[in-house]
């Protein structure tokens, strides 16, 4: 069966991380031995799989709010700081609950 089409949480994310679950999934999900393969330390590929997993979980978060989930796509990027990102939404969030 082939996947007409390609579901957002698939879409937005690039080759590189489509590269990265190829590998892991050829890996069984080892990710010991995806660290070998990149040739990285075992936390270097944990942090990769942790980023990758709020990416997927993002993509789940845009449709509810964008300005959210752009917010948490550039921390996720290391665009903006953990800490702005999280002060940028506390604050959108008690804008947009004063106007409801």
């Amino acid at each position: 069966m082939l996947i007409s089409v390609v579901p957002e949480w698939m879409a937005d994310l690039d080759e590189e991380d489509v590269v990265f679950i190829r590998r892991f999934l050829l890996a069984s999900g080892s990710l010991k031995e995806v660290a070998g393969e990149y040739g990285v330390s075992y936390p270097t590929v944990r942090l990769r799989l942790d980023r990758l997993i709020q990416k997927i979980r993002l993509s789940d978060d845009r449709a509810a709010d964008p300005y959210v989930a752009l917010i948490k796509r550039l921390a996720v990027n290391d665009k903006v700081d953990f800490e702005a990102a999280k002060l940028l939404i506390s604050e959108y969030r008690k804008i947009k609950e004063a106007h409801v």
